[in-house]
Formats: C-alpha cells, sequence, structure tokens
C-alpha cells in the first residue's frame, strides 16, 4: 500500500489513483456491531424518572439480543466504568438513569469505536458523547484530545456549555472555537490553546482554519473526532471541510456520527472515512416521538396563515412556541403583521448580527418572550424545555428537517405539539412526510389543550 501523506501532516493516508473526491483511508478492522432498533419508544420524564412497563419489556429484549449483536446495554451510569468525578458532575446536573441513547453509546465510543449514532431529539445525544469523551481523555496531558464539529455556532455553544457543565469536577479545559461578533481573534484562540486545551468544540470553518492556516491546533494527540448534526454536516457545504480536518488527524484517531436523522446517503459517505463502525439506529418510522402529538390545520389558502396563527394565538394556552417560516424574509414579514395586530414574538434568522442572535436566545430561554419565530437555522439542536408546542407555518423542505423542528418541543419525554398548517399545494408534502416517517397526522380539535 502506497505510504502516502496530506501535504506535511503525517495523519491519514491516501491511496492515489483510487478516490477523485473522497478519502481512501486505510485503517484496521474492527469487529462490525449493529443495532437496529424496531420498537423502542423511550418514556422518560426529563431523563431522570423510570421507564415505563412498556419500555422495560422492550428493554429486557434488546439486552437477550445484546451478545448477538455485540453492543452492550447499560441500565445504570455506574455500570459504565466512568471516573468518578465524571460521575459526579452527572449526578449534579441531575440525570440519574442514562437514556436509551446513552446506555448503548456512550461505553463503545470511549472504548476508541467509531459509532454512527442515531436517537430521536431531546433524548441526550450530547451528554451521551460528551461523557464518553471526557472518560476518554487523560487530564494529565495538556494538549487536544478531542475535536467536536457542529453546524452552527449556536449548537456549538450549546455542546460546550454540556461539556464544561458535566467536567465541572474535573480539571479538563474545554475550548469553544467559533467566529463572529464578540468572539476571540485567531491570535487570541492561539493564545488559548497554546496555554493547553483538552477538548475543542467548534464550527468546520474555524476549526479548520486553526489546523490548516495557522497551525495552532496540533492534531498529534487527537483520539476522536465527533460530528454532531452529522447528516446536516455531511449533506452541506461542510462536507469538504470535514474531510479535510479527517486527513490532519492521526491514522487511529476514532470518528464518531450522532444525529436524529441518518438517511442512506449520509451513511454511504460514511463507509469513506469510518472503519466497521458501531451502528446504533433506529428505523424511520421510530425516528418521530410518542410525547409530541401531531395535528394540521387546512388553511387552504397561504394569505389564509395569518388569520389561523392569530386565532390560533388567542385560544391555546402556550408556555412557550416556536413558530417555523421557510425563509428569513417571511420570518421579517410574520414578525411585523403580528406586532401590527399586538401580538408579542421575537424572530431569530441567519441574517442577523450574531449579538442580536444570542440577545434573543438569552430572551426567548429566560421566559421573557414566549414566542419565537424562526427559520430551520433553530430546528437542530435547540433545547429550551419549556417550549410545548411548535408551529410550521411552512412546511419545511427538506423532510429530515420536520423531525428536527419538532423535536423542539417534548424535551427529554415532556408532552409537546406540533401544528402544521397546510395549503392545498403541501397535501403532497404532507403526504410525503406521513408516508416516509410512517406517522398520521390528525386535523386539529376545537377543544386541544396543549397546557403542560
Amino acid at each position: 500500500m502506497a505510504n502516502a501523506y496530506f501535504g506535511d501532516h503525517p495523519g491519514r493516508l491516501e491511496i492515489p489513483g483510487e478516490c477523485s473526491n473522497l478519502l481512501c483511508l486505510t485503517r484496521t478492522p474492527r469487529l462490525s456491531r449493529d443495532i437496529i432498533v424496531s420498537k423502542f419508544i423511550e418514556k422518560q420524564e426529563c431523563g431522570a424518572t423510570e421507564a415505563s412497563k412498556e419500555c422495560k419489556e422492550q428493554t429486557e429484549s434488546l439486552h437477550e439480543q445484546k451478545t448477538a449483536v455485540g453492543v452492550e446495554c447499560y441500565s445504570k451510569f455506574d455500570e459504565m466504568g466512568l471516573k468518578t468525578n465524571l460521575l459526579r458532575g452527572i449526578y449534579s446536573l441531575g440525570y440519574e438513569h442514562p437514556s436509551f441513547i446513552q446506555q448503548r453509546a456512550i461505553v463503545p465510543v470511549y472504548q476508541g469505536h467509531d459509532c454512527i449514532c442515531q436517537a430521536q431529539s431531546g433524548t441526550g445525544k450530547t451528554a451521551a458523547f460528551c461523557t464518553a469523551i471526557l472518560q476518554l481523555i487523560d487530564a494529565s496531558v495538556r494538549e487536544p484530545q478531542a475535536i467536536v464539529l457542529s453546524p452552527t455556532r449556536h449548537l456549538a455553544q450549546q455542546t460546550h456549555k454540556v461539556m464544561k457543565d458535566l467536567a465541572l469536577h474535573m480539571d479538563v479545559n474545554v475550548h469553544l472555537l467559533i467566529g463572529g461578533l464578540g468572539q476571540p481573534s485567531n491570535r487570541a484562540h492561539a493564545s488559548m490553546l497554546a496555554d493547553g486545551v483538552h477538548v475543542v468544540v467548534g464550527t468546520p470553518g474555524r476549526v479548520n482554519q486553526m489546523v490548516a492556516e495557522t497551525g495552532a491546533l496540533r492534531t498529534e494527540r487527537i483520539k476522536i473526532l465527533v460530528i454532531d448534526e452529522a447528516d446536516e454536516m455531511l449533506d452541506m457545504g461542510f462536507k469538504d471541510q470535514v474531510y479535510d480536518l479527517i486527513k490532519y488527524l492521526p491514522e487511529e484517531a476514532q470518528v464518531c456520527l450522532f444525529s436524529a436523522t441518518m438517511p442512506p446517503e449520509a451513511l454511504d459517505i460514511t463507509e469513506k472515512f469510518m472503519r466497521n463502525p458501531v451502528r446504533i439506529l433506529i428505523k424511520k418510522e421510530e425516528v418521530t416521538l410518542d410525547g409530541i402529538g401531531q395535528y394540521f390545520v387546512d388553511v387552504v389558502q397561504e394569505e389564509y396563515k395569518l388569520d389561523c396563527l392569530c386565532d390560533l394565538y388567542e385560544s391555546l394556552t402556550i408556555s412557550q412556541a416556536i413558530i417555523f417560516c421557510r425563509t428569513k424574509r417571511k420570518v421579517d414579514w410574520l414578525l411585523e403583521k403580528m406586532s401590527e395586530r399586538d401580538f408579542t414574538c421575537s424572530a431569530l434568522h441567519g441574517e442577523m448580527d450574531q449579538r442580536d442572535r444570542d440577545l434573543v436566545v438569552e430572551e426567548f430561554r429566560s421566559g421573557s418572550s414566549r414566542v419565537l419565530l424562526t427559520t430551520d437555522c433553530l430546528a437542530r439542536g435547540f433545547d429550551c424545555q419549556q417550549v410545548n408546542l411548535v408551529i410550521n407555518f411552512d412546511l419545511p423542505v427538506k423532510r429530515d428537517d420536520y423531525i428536527h423542528r419538532i423535536g423542539r418541543s417534548g424535551r427529554f419525554g415532556r408532552k409537546g405539539v406540533a401544528i402544521n398548517f397546510v395549503t392545498a399545494r403541501d397535501i403532497r408534502q404532507m403526504r410525503d412526510i406521513e408516508g416516509y416517517y410512517h406517522s398520521m397526522w390528525t386535523e386539529l380539535p376545537k377543544n386541544l389543550d396543549i397546557s403542560n
């Protein structure tokens, strides 16, 4: 096999002539382990209550299968062999029992296996890979040992916070590497990295810049790369950046993917840079969340949506709600129209100044703002436990985004409601989403109670 390297970095091997666009990486074979969850819907309250009888029975069934599929299931954090101070961090955050994905993903990840992990929105994926990373790294080595890539600055910030909270009782330095107003300059980032960082959480562009252009982020000791919201990362313009970063990693470094949706095309791509990964997947018909009621309103025509939204606003008891529109222009238009009718809303989209976006998110999290108008920029990873209603003012263009949108309500087993506005032109898209996820939307009743 050709002993060729990428540039001056003795990282992953490329085989000249075999691949034109994607990486061909040589890796030591590992035992392939697959678990496809066909009938398991987790029912927990805030990740802390006991699972229902049905869930327990299904979990026991999966336990019986674990020898065949090679994936161990741990019902308690204490059984996972985690560091004492890491356990202190877990319990200090209020976690009592690991969620479905945490039971199955934490140990394979920290044992060094490449992993493809899929679980429903709001079931603790972020805490799962953060826990595994903190177990894996050596705190005595003051060099970067783990990188987490997120598609957006907001999601990176959220992951950074979870990681730091879990590492509260550990001597671990977690660095946030993103751009935007209010963030450190490249020189400041380089200085902080030089002071000794164990884990880097960031967006692909800025991480690649600090690796390939400035050399401030050294990768010689990287043990693991986690790609969060992997389907989005491998589908958007980030794909090339992900490939570029992988070239700089040590050959033995593991790659782990996490997402609520994992379409076949994303799985096909992973064959280019993963070696016999542990697969923890759920069938697409099990992706929709059991605790979220899914309804539709036949608004007939686009111009009737605004009146329908105002009627809902007056008739429903809303703790907090997120309203999704298809475009930034629609968000701005809807905010103006709602304000004209004396309805209080806030708005967030990608063209807003980063400082303004952070302020909107802070106000919404604190409860001073109860209704947030946004685009799909907030469909993934945004965690606000008081959200009990999601309204799709416009149906999403991509059906995978539907699951991420409605997953903003019903977090960690709480009850939630998703209401979809459907015009005559949307019927085909509605049926496509229903068919893909084997679900059925119910026409919105007049007396719907969404209070928690």
